[in-house]
């Protein structure tokens, strides 16, 4: 299901470049899809639902199925309160929120006054994609994961529908997309409610209050926050830097990450996802053995599939922005600037799903204060690169100071876990990386050939039309896809058992009566 979200969300992303390019509009918009996401992230998928889920789990495993549905129904109560006060305060505040995020909107009253509508557009999309994200915990907790994975497609259905279907309708296509933000999350959360139900697991909505669960979860949100989405803030910091660049620098990072999050989405959030309340669970039944074992196999998994894709990003930045974005308003300068963003965001990748391998370590133990600290180390640094590299890299100094932040933050995590004994590397991780290493370096050499006889020899067909081109990385994608699989078998650096089990579905999770 993410597979399907993230390739729709390349549909989407071409359909915005198509119509918006990456001006000064494309850059208010990005910066108002960016807001609730970020709070979202940050505190709903990131703080709220980290901390959720372990107690969540916890009470499936040892008490009885009317006190977690009643600590669901609380926590449910508790984070909509929260959300309604949050969202009106923040709508009425707005100006002032635009210019802490994008202060280089300020000297430019169309733009800071452009900014400040879609952003009070779209910010209660925050509302109902918390709500989501708790259904989601929950569902999860139950071992039912497609319901919730499958919501980004319909966030993506709504904002492709939006950009042909409600931009002639209105101002401009920003408004268009905008608009079309907000009734996703209403369809995204109409969707779960559906799912929860029909599992019998729908929070009803209580009076909230503040028992001795619900202390103890929000005891956990904020170190969460900030240990968990270190890598939004880090977004959000580039996001305040950029708009102080020339026009289009928003864009051009935009645009980079989100070619970044198709690998980072579908193996991240999968090893994330599954992750936390299966350790939860091994380490509330004392099986320490079996929660080093996988957390091993997760680290393992995720350096399987996104060394290739960081590689493969790293070698082909600017045929792959040129066939995704290059049309309509996106220039080849446009495509340029996007190209060495990406390269640079593509070295981060493996720290990206690294973190979301170690971070469940912490959180399964109900251990929130080590990642905040780690996590505040690692903002200062990607503040202080930033500052440091903006001036002689403009927007790809950002983008490097987001990666060397993120695998200080990978290097931490794992070495605070490895320093409590709460984690080793054990011997076939070790066996399985190095022949990982070899096959990706001859997924390389492969890849690099395709594209120099794609571009050099026949560059009239890969910079003819837009179905040439289409057709031509396609054929890159496959080449480098096969002969990675062919040398991972042939190295052993995964078997066809290995996959079959990746791949099983997950027992069901049969809660106490």
């Amino acid at each position: 299901m993410t597979l399907i979200s993230r390739l729709l969300g390349f549909v989407r992303d071409v359909s915005v470049a198509w119509i918006l390019g990456a001006g000064w509009m494309a850059d208010v918009f990005f910066v108002a899809f960016k807001l609730p996401n970020l709070f979202r992230r940050l505190f709903a998928e990131g703080a709220f639902n980290l901390a959720f889920v372990p107690i969540f789990a916890g009470k499936l495993e040892t008490e009885s199925r009317d006190d977690t549905r009643l600590f669901a129904a609380q926590a449910q109560s508790g984070l909509l309160v929260v959300l309604l006060v949050f969202t009106v305060v923040v709508e009425l505040l707005m100006p002032w929120v635009v210019s802490a995020i994008a202060p280089g909107f300020v000297d430019e009253p169309e733009k800071f006054n452009l900014a400040v509508e879609l952003v009070r557009i779209t910010f209660p999309y925050l509302i109902f994609i918390s709500l989501v994200s708790l259904l989601a915990g929950i569902l999860n907790s139950l071992g039912k994961f497609w319901a919730a994975a499958a919501t980004p497609i319909l966030l993506n259905i709504t904002l492709i529908a939006a950009v042909f279907g409600l931009s002639p309708l209105m101002a401009s296509p920003a408004y268009a997309l905008s608009w079309g933000v907000s009734i996703a999350g209403g369809v995204q959360l109409a969707w779960m409610v559906w799912h929860t139900w029909r599992a019998g697991w729908m929070p009803r909505l209580v009076r909230p209050r503040l028992t001795d669960d619900v202390k103890r979860l929000l005891k956990r949100i904020a170190p969460v926050a900030v240990g968990a989405g270190i890598y939004q803030i880090s977004l959000l910091i580039d996001t305040i830097i950029a708009s102080l660049l020339v026009s289009g620098s928003i864009s051009y990072l935009f645009y980079a990450d989100r070619v970044v999050q198709l690998p980072l989405g579908v193996v991240g959030v999968a090893v994330g996802t599954a992750l936390l309340p299966l350790l939860s669970r091994q380490i509330k039944a004392g099986d320490t053995k079996s929660a080093i074992d996988s957390q091993n196999r997760a680290v393992e998994f995720a350096l399987l599939l996104t060394l290739p894709a960081a590689v493969a990003l790293f070698v082909l930045p600017e045929t792959i922005t040129s066939v995704l974005f290059q049309r309509g308003e996106f220039s080849p300068s446009d495509t340029a600037k996007t190209a060495l963003a990406l390269k640079v965001f593509a070295c981060g990748l493996p720290a990206y799903v690294l973190v979301k391998a170690f971070a469940p370590g912490y959180f399964a133990r109900e251990d929130m204060s080590t990642p905040i600290k780690i996590g505040a180390v690692c903002v200062g640094v990607n503040i202080a690169v930033a500052l440091a590299l903006m001036g002689p890299l403009a927007h790809v100094g950002l983008a490097a100071a987001t990666v060397v932040s993120q695998w200080l933050n990978a290097g931490l995590l794992a070495f605070f876990l490895i320093r409590r004994g709460q984690f080793h590397f054990d011997a076939r991780f070790f066996r399985r990386t190095a022949r990982t290493s070899a096959a990706v370096g001859g997924m390389a050499i492969v890849v690099m050939a395709c594209d120099w006889v794609l571009m050099d020899k026949f560059s009239g067909w890969l910079g003819g039309g837009s179905a040439e081109k289409a057709i031509a990385l396609a054929v890159i994608i496959v080449s480098g896809m096969a002969s990675y699989a062919l040398f991972a078998h042939v190295l052993g650096a995964a078997s066809l058992g290995d996959v079959k089990r990746w791949m099983r579905r997950p027992a069901k999770q049969t809660p106490p009566v």
